[in-house]
C-alpha cells in the first residue's frame, strides 16, 4: 500500500510556500503584519497554513462592500458645508472649547463625512444593569421602529428579556431589525431567531457562514453596538448582550464597561450606520424615509459618528485616537481591555508622556485572551519606560473603550486600542465635544482608579522569565491578533 501522507505533506509545503510569496508579493500588508505571518508559516508550516486560512485572509474583491454611494447619500452638501464653515472660520460652535478641536472635527468631516452635530443630549452607563433596564424601557415605550446592531447576541437571561420586549412590539405592529455579527453570536440558537421572526420582526446575520455554527472568517467582523429607536433614541459603546454585560459571569466578575444614551442630531448618523449595514446583510434593504430621522434638538453636547473598517480606505479612529493625544496639553486617560497599539500610536502616546502630558492607561486584571493579554503587557512596558501611568483593574473585567483629553473632549464606542479594531473588524465610536461629558468620563476614571492597583516601572520589571517569554511570543504576533 501506498504512503500519501508525505506527498500530502509536500503539497502542503509547496501551497506553504506560494502563500509566502502571496503575503509578500500580493497582498497589500504593512510590514509587520507580513513578518509576523511569514514566520508563523516558517516556524509551523502546515499548522501555520491552515491559521492563515482562518485568520489571515483579507477580503477580495468581491467581499468589499460598496458603500460609497450610498454613505454619501443626504450627507455630501452638509459635509461640504461644514468643510467650508471650518475653513472660512464661520463655524458655529455651542461651547468656546470647541474652537482648539476644529481641526479633529474637520479630520472626521473629510476623512469619513461624520458630520458634526451640537444638539445632543448624553447619558452615561458604565453598569450593565442601568443600562439594558434603560434599553428595554425605551424599547417598550417604541411607537415606530427599533433597529438593533450588537456582535454578541446569547440567549441567556439577559438574551430572553431582550427577545420578549421585541417580539411585544412586533405584535404591536412597531418595526424590529434585529442585525448580530455570526461569529460573535455563533451560539445563538436558531430558536431564538424564529421566535422574533414569527411575531414579525426581521432578523439578519452579519457575514454568515455557510456551515451553520462554523464560521472560519475570523476576520473582518462587525463589532459595532448600536441601537436606535424611533429614530430619536441612541445607543453606542461596548455592551454586547448577555449575562457576562450584567456581571453574572463567575470567571469575569464585574463587568465594567462604557455605553453612552444619545438623543439628538447624532441620532440620525447612528441611523445611517445601522442602514448600511443592515442593507449588506440582508436582501430586504431598508429605504430612506424621514420617519427614521425624526431626531429632536435636546441637548448642547457636540459630536461626531465615525466608522471605520477593512472597506476603508483609512483607519477613521485610530486617526481620531491619535488626533485626540497629539493634541493633549494636560492629560489623557485611556480604558481599554487590550493596548496593542501600531508603532504610529506607541509613538504619539511615548511623545506625549515626554512632553510632560500625564498620560494613564487602564487595562484589565482579567484576561480573555492569553496571548492579547501578555501583548497588552509588554506594549505597556514601554509606556511605563518613557513615564506613562498605568493602572490595572481589580474589581472585576475591564471591558471599556474610552479616552478623555484635558476634560473637554473623549471618545467612546467599540475600537479597541489593536490591529484588529483598526484594521480587520467594523466598527463604530462618538467622538464628543464637551467638558461636561468629558469631565464627568474623566471622573470615572478616577473612581475606577480606587478599584485598580498601580503597576509601576519597578514592579514591572521584576516579573518572571517565564512571564517575559510569554511577552516576548505575544509581541511577535501582535501584528496578527
Amino acid at each position: 500500500m501506498v504512503n500519501i501522507f508525505p506527498y500530502i505533506v509536500s503539497i502542503i509545503l509547496f501551497l506553504n510556500v506560494l502563500l509566502a510569496f502571496a503575503i509578500i508579493f500580493l497582498e497589500r500588508r504593512d510590514a509587520s503584519a507580513t513578518w509576523a505571518w511569514l514566520m508563523v508559516l516558517l516556524f509551523i508550516p502546515i499548522a501555520g497554513f491552515i491559521l492563515y486560512l482562518i485568520f489571515g485572509r483579507r477580503l477580495s474583491n468581491k467581499e468589499i462592500f460598496t458603500w460609497d454611494k450610498k454613505s454619501r447619500l443626504g450627507l455630501l452638501t452638509a459635509v461640504q458645508e461644514q468643510l467650508h464653515a471650518i475653513k472660512e472660520d464661520t463655524l458655529e460652535v455651542h461651547h468656546p472649547a470647541m474652537v482648539k478641536y476644529e481641526d479633529l472635527i474637520y479630520m472626521h468631516l473629510k476623512n469619513n463625512d461624520a458630520l458634526l452635530s451640537q444638539d445632543n443630549d448624553v447619558e452615561l452607563f458604565t453598569d450593565g444593569q442601568k443600562k439594558f433596564h434603560a434599553l428595554i424601557e425605551d424599547i417598550e415605550q417604541a411607537e415606530d421602529h427599533i433597529h438593533l446592531l450588537y456582535y454578541i447576541v446569547r440567549h441567556d437571561n439577559l438574551g430572553e428579556r431582550l427577545a420578549n420586549a421585541l417580539i411585544a412590539k412586533a405584535k404591536q405592529g412597531v418595526e424590529v431589525k434585529l442585525l448580530y455579527d455570526d461569529m460573535g453570536s455563533r451560539l445563538l440558537s436558531r430558536k431564538y431567531v424564529k421566535r422574533i421572526r414569527e411575531a414579525g420582526g426581521q432578523v439578519e446575520s452579519f457575514f454568515p457562514s455557510w456551515i451553520p455554527k462554523v464560521n472560519f472568517k475570523i476576520n473582518y467582523r462587525n463589532h459595532r453596538k448600536l441601537a436606535i429607536i424611533d429614530g430619536k433614541v441612541g445607543y453606542i459603546g461596548g455592551f454586547n448582550i448577555g449575562d457576562e454585560y450584567l456581571g453574572f459571569n463567575k470567571r469575569f466578575g464585574y463587568w465594567r464597561d462604557t455605553h453612552l444614551r444619545v438623543e439628538g442630531g447624532s441620532v440620525r448618523h447612528m441611523q445611517t450606520r445601522f442602514i448600511l449595514d443592515w442593507n449588506q446583510a440582508s436582501r430586504k434593504d431598508i429605504v430612506y424615509e424621514d420617519r427614521y430621522y425624526a431626531s429632536e434638538s435636546k441637548g448642547e453636547v457636540g459630536m461626531q459618528i465615525v466608522s471605520s473598517g477593512p472597506d476603508s480606505d483609512w483607519e477613521q479612529i485610530k486617526h481620531g485616537y491619535m488626533k485626540m493625544i497629539m493634541s493633549a496639553k494636560d492629560y489623557v486617560y485611556i480604558q481599554t481591555p487590550y493596548f496593542i497599539p501600531d508603532d504610529s500610536l506607541l509613538d504619539a502616546l511615548r511623545i506625549a508622556v515626554l512632553s510632560g502630558v500625564d498620560v494613564r492607561i487602564m487595562v484589565p486584571n482579567k484576561p480573555d485572551h492569553p496571548f492579547v493579554y501578555w501583548a497588552t503587557y509588554s506594549n505597556i512596558g514601554d509606556l511605563l519606560q518613557a513615564g506613562a501611568t498605568v493602572y490595572v483593574y481589580q474589581k472585576g473585567f475591564l471591558h471599556a473603550k474610552t479616552i478623555v483629553v484635558d476634560g473637554e473632549i473623549a471618545s467612546v464606542g467599540t475600537a479597541n486600542i489593536d490591529v484588529r479594531s483598526f484594521r480587520l473588524n467594523f466598527e463604530a465610536n462618538a467622538f464628543l465635544y464637551h467638558p461636561d461629558i468629558a469631565g464627568l468620563l474623566a471622573d470615572r476614571f478616577h473612581e475606577d482608579m480606587v478599584d485598580s492597583t498601580e503597576l509601576t516601572y519597578k514592579l514591572y520589571q521584576s516579573r518572571s522569565k517565564w512571564i517575559r517569554f510569554k511577552e516576548a511570543i505575544s509581541r511577535l504576533l501582535s501584528p496578527i491578533l
